[in-house]
């Protein structure tokens, strides 16, 4: 019979930043809870072609980016029951197969449980297991606050989940209720560890007696953000603005380019590991409603003015955040200027959504999912 420390295997998929940061929180909770587990952490695509890597990735983003209406279509079209999907993807699982090979080598090796943060890897060890390939057991954690068909993959262990709309359309597309558990979406650990607003806007040189506007563009820095971040200066009451433009060097040389009215103060920064303490200083950040983002945001209790979300899973995060009252939407830039002025001249509204915000975080959700996969995990090998 194994004693020994469980081998935990965490896999995630690069199609958006979400899904990566989310394993890798998953990882550093393990790692801290477990100090002599062994735990690794791959994105399956970089174990994938390189051909296969960037038409699963980038296709994605070129439907983001130039066909919106499309990518909303083929979400709601997809949205079925596994079965269903499974007649007509097999062309799809084909391609998978001939383009995974190292990935089955990764999978071959004497793990205790697998956990996904993305619905590719848990759908090909689930097909493997349907055909007696592998008696691997898995878990999957939802990074939207609605769960897609996509997410259903049986055989499962167990799904982690953040809002009980997740767990009820998991149910409805035949995952047992009993297998559901609500975590909320795993963020970096780093968020459950309380942050002061003053000495955050201390250490960022931003002011304590003006309002902070944070801007994200996200990991990638896509979107209209040049125009957002000069319709946000276009603000006639005194702001603070501190833009975030992720990996793209190009925006941020442009951004850097845009002057300032004297009335305000504008900070551009690139890719960062402390966007904990910029929400913590921050009274509205500006952004698209991606699941990991959303739940950093709310982590930290932050207002948020939503953006240009993605149609399918960002239309269903915004809608969850506007239902609970923790978050403005602007449909057009023409009225972003106005509305995030009203909001910030209003204390008691901004007060409320900063109030709704923190009730629903969870800033502890990478350990909660941690925890109880390690239970899981050391129960297996026990068994073994």
């Amino acid at each position: 019979m194994a004693t020994d420390a469980p081998r935990v295997l965490v896999l995630s998929a690069s199609q958006g930043a979400g899904h990566v940061r989310a394993a890798e929180a998953v990882t550093l909770a393990l790692k801290e809870l477990a100090p002599a587990a062994t735990v690794s952490n791959f994105d399956v695509l970089t174990l994938t072609t390189a051909l296969f890597r960037r038409a699963y990735s980038q296709a994605y983003l070129d439907m983001v980016n130039n066909a919106p209406h499309l990518l909303a279509y083929l979400y709601d079209l997809t949205d079925v029951p596994q079965d269903r999907r499974r007649k007509r993807d097999a062309l799809r699982r084909l391609v998978q197969w001939l383009n995974l090979g190292r990935f089955e080598r990764v999978l071959a090796e004497p793990w205790d449980l697998v956990i996904n943060t993305h619905f590719l890897p848990a759908d090909i060890i689930a097909g493997r297991r349907r055909r007696k390939k592998t008696t691997l057991q898995q878990v999957t954690v939802v990074t939207d606050f609605d769960a897609h068909a996509f997410w259903v993959n049986q055989p499962t262990e167990r799904y982690f989940v953040v809002t009980e709309e997740a767990a009820l359309s998991l149910v409805h597309w035949g995952v047992p209720r009993e297998i559901i558990e609500l975590t909320g979406i795993p963020i970096h650990p780093v968020f459950a560890q309380e942050r002061s607003c003053a000495e955050c806007r201390e250490k960022y040189g931003l002011a304590q007696d003006r309002p902070v506007i944070l801007l994200l563009a996200g990991g990638l820095g896509v979107g209209p953000i040049e125009r957002v971040f000069e319709t946000i200066l276009s603000i006639e009451a005194p702001l603070q603005l501190v833009a975030v433009a992720g990996k793209n060097a190009a925006l941020k040389a442009r951004l850097h380019q845009i002057k300032p009215p004297a009335r305000h103060a504008a900070k551009v920064l690139g890719f960062t590991t402390e966007m904990d303490e910029l929400m913590a200083a921050a009274d509205v950040v500006v952004s698209k409603p991606g699941g990991l983002t959303t739940a950093e945001i709310l982590a930290r209790g932050s207002a948020m003015a939503i953006v240009n979300p993605i149609p399918g899973q960002e239309s269903r995060n915004s809608d969850y955040l506007l239902e609970n009252g923790a978050a403005i939407k602007v449909n057009s830039l023409v009225t972003l200027a106005h509305k995030l002025a009203r909001l910030l001249a209003d204390t008691e509204r901004l007060g409320r959504l900063r109030a709704a915000a923190n009730a629903l975080g969870h800033p502890r959700a990478a350990y909660a999912v941690a925890e109880k996969a390690l239970a899981m995990a050391s129960s297996i090998r026990r068994a073994k």
